[in-house]
This record gives structure tokens, C-alpha cells and sequence, in this order.
């Protein structure tokens, strides 16, 4: 439930608590109330309590010493005082008539507190998402200490490989002493102690310059790859001479380090010139409040809800949705939800200063005033829910969580014929030729794949060390990043013409075009064995004007290429499938494969058991993969097993790559893990031999434009700032023509501010996601 501070306040059912505005224009209220028949409500109104002055803030005790990962919780009480009343509609049909002394009812009273004891679970959910508990492993709870001499006194320690003094990690186990890592909280290291760690295989180290009288200190686990905690650690360092009790802390932790980051994490609001960035209000300028790492979900929402197809889809045409609804609570409506938030970002009505004008007069700030920015709370839930990252409260990739939103859209759209006849994501489908040729007999195979994303890798060119020690990369331009996706590439092969093992050349090109090309620079590659982001510039084209032309367009199969059969192993297992239950289900709007598999699943005869079997299984991560049956000419080979394909897709890497680098090991995950980080560029596509064949799948219609040239103009691009997709901060960069006749405006969670133009220009090359529209 989320109460928003106006006059008349919202209306929550105290028979399913779903909660509704009183507004006359919208009447979400009453709209409940005709269509669930349920006669009682709960008003609630809620008004801002007064400020404190600066003197009682200056006042206050000092915060008390951190020890968690943590933002303080913002007590609703503190804040908020709020008004109730329980309302009969049955009395009143058109406003609900205030009930006298319900509150002397037990039950009514019940009901009441519990619903006013839902703000406070909910707050403390969100606030649950930025703690990071420290606790022990395995391998802490297990060490074996080798007998050692006394270590040096602070000030005297150095590593034993060089002669840093600070950032020293003590090995437990032999007492070894190596710096740390350079890169972790931007401290000076050689990364000598995780040297020390390959070579002994000692997996247990504590940081010297952090260790209290009270037994505390930074205790990290190589094998683990994480901070851990030593429950005997006053006794573990005995063992070299080290009394806790009389040790002072002299450098910052790891979770004072990381809470420093995480501050930092916060894009300029500063011009070049150091004034503050102006804040914007109005239609289309609405920030959305962080619930807890929701950054990703915000800056992608923000991009999306800037295009003309969302806006007329959720914005628009949202008038008589809510009546018309077929599902009984607007919680579990995926289109309820998404206008809902349409709502929230484009009417205006949200975008407006955090505080009133006689708050500001009353306690006057030079800082600008920005708004307190919608909830998506009820968003967020429903579009998680059974997701194994996206349900969750943790930091995710905005990349990750764009394709998942269209996913979820349009396996909603698949649910409800009548909602799919303007689907929004349409607008960013687009089509890719992948084309094999033997390179003994010569003949080709095409294959058309529907896309969304064109996800490119940015070439790492290190050219020397900045003066903190950080790598610098050479420029790479994004055109090249483009032109390098559509070069071709050789691959083992068992062409099923020569019926020998050969090399073929694979390529891919563009069968299509898309209205909003999306382009994802693949910045986060494996340094060290952990997934890190690089900031390599990347130089957009003049004017930010993209031109895609003959070059990147394919042809198909051309009259003087010979086509290559199927391969045996596809055809001679494959079943012959019911063409009246396939005619169906695509039909409906279901690609070919996912048919096949829910007829594969089903009996191969019910078009109406296996689009049961589509809507329950949408979620796979294999659903969209080829048929790739255990075949003779393959070894016997079958498709790697689920749990560790979901193991490895755990880990970030996709479903295509887990099973490829399976099939590479002999289905040895351990192996297969090392396979994958000494094989980061591959995508795992043509795993198989028998992939190209078995993908060799019709597709009903190809979205798109073929028109040449096609020219892309950027209105949008999102950026990540921090070293890992498991932490940092996103925003959105979004060309508004209604501000200023033109103008950049930065949303940052709440902040909705015009752009430096400066460091517009900076920002754009180190872009994570890239949003261009066809001129």
C-alpha cells in the first residue's frame, strides 16, 4: 500500500486491501468497490509532520559505529501522522459514508492496525535490501594454522613481496603478509596476497590495519570471493603474536569502504561551472523513488515509458481499463500496473518539490529541491515475481532487466488476445541472418532470428595508467563495435553433405531494421576471474546519428549458393508434429520452437494442453533454445543436465553458454566453470553439431524494415557508475523536446534535473545501453 499525501487520501478494502484513490476523474475507489461488491474501506490521510529545526539537527548524538552495510530506516511515525476513518459504502454509492465508532468493533480494530502496520514491513523491506550481513564459511570455520614467527609491529609490516606498508592482509594459515588488490576502494596495492593465495592454495586472510580490541576485522575468503567472518579470530592471531586487546584501528573497512562507494554513487548534479543542476517538474519529468537497488528498474522504465508507443499504450488509452479489468485485483494485473506507473511518470501529477513552499521559506537551503519521486512498489512485485533475481531486493543489470520486462509484456499480451493488438515492444524487434558455410563443399545454411537487443563487444586497448593507477583504454567507435558483430568467424563443424568434421564460417547480418535500436556495449568482462566493468570510451557517430546501410543488411540465400541439407540427426529424430495444433498456436502469436516443445510435452495432439504448457513454462531459460536431440553422428551426446545448466545461468552467464561449455567438458561442472571464463567471448551459439539445423526455423513474420539506408537518431542512453553489474548506481539520459525546445535531462531515482552539456557528452561514450530511433 502506498499513501500519497493528498487532501482526500486513499480508500484500502478491508475485505482484500487493495487500495484506491478517491479522485473524481479517476475513481479507483469506486471502480473496486462496483466491481468486487465489497462495502467497507479504510480512509486513510496522511500529513508531513513538521520539520526540526537546524538547531535540534545540530544537537543530535553523533550516529552510532557502523557495523553492517546499511542505510538507517525512515520511521513512518517520525515522519508522518495520520488520519482514519472506516467508510460504509453501501450508506454512500458515489463516496462512502464515514462509519461513528468503528474503531470500538475488535475486528474492525484488527483489521485497522493491520493495515497500518503494513507501512512500517513494507519500509523495512526496502531498507532489508541494502544491509549486507558478514557471516561465516566453511573454510573460516576450519582453518589449520602452521607454526610461524611474531609479526612485526604496526607502522614496521610490510608485504613480502614489496614494500607497501598499508593494505596488508595477514594469511591465516601460515602468516604470510601480501598486499591487496589495487582496485578494491581505490587503495594502493599489488594484489600480492591473492598471488599468495594461487600459489599456496591458503584461502583465509584478515586485513591488518582494521583488526579492534573487540575481536572485529576485515576477514576475506579467496575461495569464497567474498568478505567472511572468523568467530576465533583473537585466537587465530594469537598463534603469531597478536593481542587484539591492544590493537587500534587504523585503517577503514571494507564495509566502511563500500559505504563510501555506494554514497558516491551518485552522478553529478553539478555543472561544469559548479552551480547545481536545475530541477525540471511537469508531464513526462516525474522521478521514481529507489525502493532498495532499484536503480536498474528505474532508469529502464524512465527510457521505455519516452517512447510514443508506451505512452499511447499505458498513457493514452488507459481511460476505461480499470473497469473493464478481468483481474479481480489490480496487484496482479500486469496492464494495471503499467498503467499505473504511465500514469505516475507522464500525467505530472507526482512531479512537483518535495516540500511546500512555506517549508522552504520557513527553513531556506541553497540546494535545489527535488521531488520525493513514485513508488513502483506493486510494480516491481508483480514484474519479479517467480524470477530468481528480479523477485529479489538486490542490484541487477539494467540489460538483463529490459529484456525481461518485454518478456513479461508480451506473455501478457499472448494471455489477453485483446491487449496484443498494439504491443508497445514491438517497436524494438528486429530480424538476424545468421549464415554457415562448409568451407569444403561450399554450401550455406540461413537462419532467421527474432531480436530485441544488439548487444556488442567493446574492444579492451589498454594505453597507459591514470595517476591513481586505473587503466585507460583506447577509443573505440561505435560504428566499428557494429561492424566487428557482423564479421564472420570459423567453427568446428560436421557438415552433413561432406559428412565429415570441417571449418565453417558463420556471420551474421541484419534482416531487418527496428524502429528503436537498442544497443547493449558489452562493458563487463571477467579481470581476475570477477566480472568487472571497464569504462572504455566509446564515440558516438556525428549528431549522434547512426546510419545503417547496405553493408550491414543480409540477402538470404542467393541464386548461386547451393543450400545444405538437414542434418540426419535433426530429421531422423524429430517427431512429425500436428499441423493442426501448430497452425494454431502460431497462429496465436507463439514463435515455432516453444510450439513444438509444448507438443513435445503434451502428446502432440491438444493445442489448448500445450498452450497451458507455453503459459507455464515461459520462464525456462532453454524455452527459446533449438531441438538438439541425442543423435548418432553427435557421440550420444545429450543435452546437459538442467540443474547444472541452472547452476551455471546462476553464475551470469546465459543458458546457451552454460550448455556448450557441458557439452565441451563432458558434463564436469567444475570444468566447465573454468571453461567459461577462459572462453568469455563465446556466446555459446552453434554449440552443437547439429545446432545450425535444428535451428534452421521459419519465422512466420519478420518484424522490422528492410529500407536502406535506415538513420538512427539518440534520444536516450542509460549509464552504470561502479566497478561491478552487483553494485554501482544507474540513470537515464533522455533528449525531452518539450524542455527548453530540446534538452538532455538527467533521471536519477527522484532527481530529475537538465543535463550538463558537458558532461552529457562524457557520459554518452561510456553509455551502458544506447537507445536510437529511425529518422
Amino acid at each position: 500500500m502506498i499513501v500519497k499525501d493528498s487532501a482526500d487520501g486513499i480508500d484500502v478494502c478491508l475485505s482484500c486491501f487493495n487500495g484506491g484513490c478517491l479522485d473524481q476523474t479517476r475513481h479507483h475507489a469506486l471502480t473496486h468497490v462496483l466491481k468486487s461488491s465489497h462495502q467497507f474501506t479504510l480512509n486513510v490521510q496522511r500529513k508531513t509532520k513538521s520539520v526540526p529545526s537546524p538547531q535540534r539537527i545540530h544537537d543530535e548524538e553523533p550516529p552510532a559505529k557502523m557495523t553492517k552495510l546499511e542505510i538507517v530506516e525512515e520511521n513512518e511515525e517520525d515522519k508522518y501522522e495520520h488520519v482514519t476513518h472506516v467508510k460504509c459504502w453501501a450508506c454512500d454509492s458515489q463516496n462512502g459514508a464515514v462509519v461513528p465508532d468503528a474503531l470500538s468493533d475488535p475486528k474492525i480494530k484488527s483489521l485497522v492496525d493491520g493495515v497500518m502496520q503494513s507501512l512500517s514491513s513494507a519500509r523495512q523491506s526496502e531498507v532489508k535490501a541494502w544491509e549486507e550481513e558478514i557471516t561465516p564459511c566453511e573454510h573460516t570455520l576450519t582453518i589449520e594454522q602452521f607454526a610461524s614467527g611474531h609479526i612485526p609491529a604496526s607502522g614496521l609490516a610490510h608485504c613480502n613481496a614489496c614494500d607497501l606498508k598499508e593494505n596488508l592482509w595477514l594469511c591465516l594459515t601460515c602468516g604470510s603478509l601480501g598486499c591487496g588488490r589495487q582496485q578494491f576502494g581505490g587503495l594502493s596495492g599489488n594484489g600480492h596476497g591473492l598471488a599468495h593465495y594461487e600459489a599456496s592454495g591458503h584461502s583465509v586472510s584478515v586485513k591488518l590495519g582494521t583488526i579492534t580490541p573487540e575481536g572485529g576485522a576485515d576477514i576475506y575468503c579467496y575461495v569464497c570471493n567474498d568478505a567472511k567472518e572468523d568467530p576465533d579470530l583473537a585466537t587465530h592471531l594469537a598463534s603469531f603474536g597478536i593481542n587484539v586487546q591492544t590493537l587500534k584501528k587504523t585503517e577503514k573497512s571494507m564495509t566502511e569502504l563500500q559505504i563510501e562507494q555506494n554514497l558516491m554513487y551518485d552522478f553529478s548534479l553539478t555543472g561544469d561551472d559548479g552551480k547545481a543542476l536545475e530541477p525540471v517538474f511537469g508531464p513526462g519529468l516525474t522521478g521514481l523513488a529507489n525502493l532498495g537497488n532499484s536503480c536498474y528498474m528505474a532508469s529502464v522504465l524512465q527510457t521505455v515509458y519516452s517512447l510514443p508507443s508506451f505512452q499511447t499504450r499505458y498513457h493514452q488509452q488507459a481511460a476505461n481499463h480499470a473497469e473493464k479489468c478481468p483481474v479481480s485485483l489490480p496487484a496482479d494485473c500486469v496492464e494495471c500496473q503499467m498503467h499505473k506507473v504511465a500514469d505516475g511518470l507522464l500525467s505530472g501529477r507526482y512531479s512537483h518539490p518535495a516540500h511546500s513552499s512555506a517549508d522552504r521559506l520557513q527553513h531556506p537551503s541553497p540546494t535545489p529541491v527535488f521531488q520525493t519521486g513514485v513508488k513502483p512498489t506493486s510494480f516491481k512485485a508483480l514484474i519479479g515475481k517467480g524470477h530468481q533475481e528480479f523477485a529479489t531486493m538486490r542490484q541487477q543489470d539494467a540489460e538483463e532487466f529490459f529484456t525481461h520486462l518485454i518478456t513479461v509484456l508480451r506473455r501478457d499480451g499472448q494471455k489477453y488476445k485483446e491487449r496484443s493488438e498494439q504491443d508497445p515492444t514491438a517497436v524494438f524487434s528486429y530480424a538476424a541472418e545468421h549464415r554457415l558455410q562448409c568451407t569444403s563443399c561450399k554450401k550455406v545454411r540461413y537462419r532467421t532470428d527474432v531480436m530485441d537487443v544488439v548487444s556488442v563487444t567493446v574492444p579492451a586497448n589498454e594505453k597507459g595508467k591514470d595517476e591513481d593507477g586505473k587503466c585507460l583504454y583506447k577509443d573505440v567507435k561505435l560504428t566499428d563495435c557494429v561492424q566487428n558483430l557482423l564479421g564472420s568467424e570459423g567453427l568446428d563443424y560436421a557438415c552433413p553433405s561432406c559428412a565429415t568434421n570441417v571449418v565453417a564460417v558463420k556471420q551474421m547480418k541484419f534482416a531487418s531494421f527496428p524502429e528503436v535500436l537498442v544497443i547493449h556495449a558489452k562493458r563487463f568482462q571477467l579481470v581476475n576471474w570477477v566480472p568487472t566493468k571497464l569504462d572504455i570510451p566509446v564515440i558516438l557517430p556525428e549528431d549522434d546519428t547512426l546510419v545503417l546501410s547496405d553493408q550491414h543488411i543480409g540477402t538470404g540465400l542467393k541464386e548461386s549458393e547451393t543450400e545444405l541439407p538437414d542434418d540426419a540427426a535433426a530429421t531422423s529424430t524429430l517427431p512429425e508434429f500436428n499441423q493442426a495444433a501448430m497452425a494454431q498456436l502460431e497462429g496465436m502469436g507463439f514463435p515455432t520452437v516453444r510450439c513444438q516443445k509444448a507438443l513435445l510435452a503434451t502428446g502432440n495432439s491438444d493445442a489448448e494442453a500445450a498452450m497451458e504448457w507455453l503459459f507455464a513454462h515461459m520462464e525456462d531459460p532453454d524455452i527459446d533454445l533449438p531441438i538438439q536431440p541425442t543423435s548418432p553422428a553427435s557421440g550420444g551426446v545429450s543435452e546437459p543436465d538442467p540443474e547444472q545448466v541452472a547452476m551455471l545461468s546462476d553464475m551470469g552467464f546465459t543458458s546457451a553458454q552454460a550448455k556448450k561449455a557441458l557439452r565441451e567438458t563432458s558434463g564436469n561442472a567444475e570444468r566447465a566453470v573454468e571453461w567459461l571464463f577462459n572462453h568469455p567471448e563465446d556466446t555459446g551459439e552453434e554449440a552443437a553439431p547439429a545446432a545450425a539445423a535444428a535451428s534452421a526455423i521459419s519465422t512466420p513474420t519478420i518484424p522490422g524494415t528492410r529500407e536502406i539506408p535506415t538513420r538512427y537518431r539518440l534520444i536516450a542512453f542509460i549509464s552504470h557508475k561502479g566497478p561491478s553489474v552487483h553494485s554501482g548506481h544507474y540513470v537515464a539520459h533522455i533528449k525531452k523536446d518539450g524542455v527548453d525546445g530540446g534538452q538532455w535531462v538527467l533521471f536519477n531515482d527522484e532527481k530529475v534535473v537538465k543535463a550538463d552539456a558537458e558532461s552529457v557528452k562524457d557520459l554518452k561514450k561510456l553509455a551502458y545501453l544506447y537507445f536510437f530511433v529511425r529518422v
